[in-house]
């Protein structure tokens, strides 16, 4: 599995569109987009990484780089993305993090 990561409009969905060869309409029926999401409604992160694991591809918004939620379900929705995100990244083969549209690869090795 890769796994990309990045902020938000970071260009994650167009790397992974490069590596698919599909187009940004085409790529939900390739990879999950948005894993943070289901992150915050999952009662189990690791089922949960078990589960995506098995994708080709994975991305999630990177969360947690800015102000702390005032609100107690923000937070624990912001620790569970960060959590699910370490457990994505120990399972998947290649992990990428897109930054304004470049791909640095942090695990494993990919022909860009």
């Amino acid at each position: 599995m890769i796994f990309l990561f990045g902020p938000l409009y970071s260009g994650k969905r167009a790397f992974a569109c490069r590596i698919l060869h599909c187009t940004e309409e085409e790529l939900d029926g390739h990879a999950v987009v948005n894993a943070q999401q289901l992150a915050a409604q999952a009662q189990d992160l690791t089922a949960l990484a078990d589960e995506l694991a098995q994708n080709e591809i994975v991305i999630a918004t990177e969360v947690g780089g800015g102000i702390v939620p005032v609100d107690s379900d923000a937070r624990a929705a912001r620790e569970a993305a960060g959590r699910f995100n370490c457990l994505l990244a120990a399972r998947a083969d290649i992990v990428v993090r897109v930054f304004y549209g470049l791909p640095l690869v942090l695990k494993g090795s990919l022909e860009l």
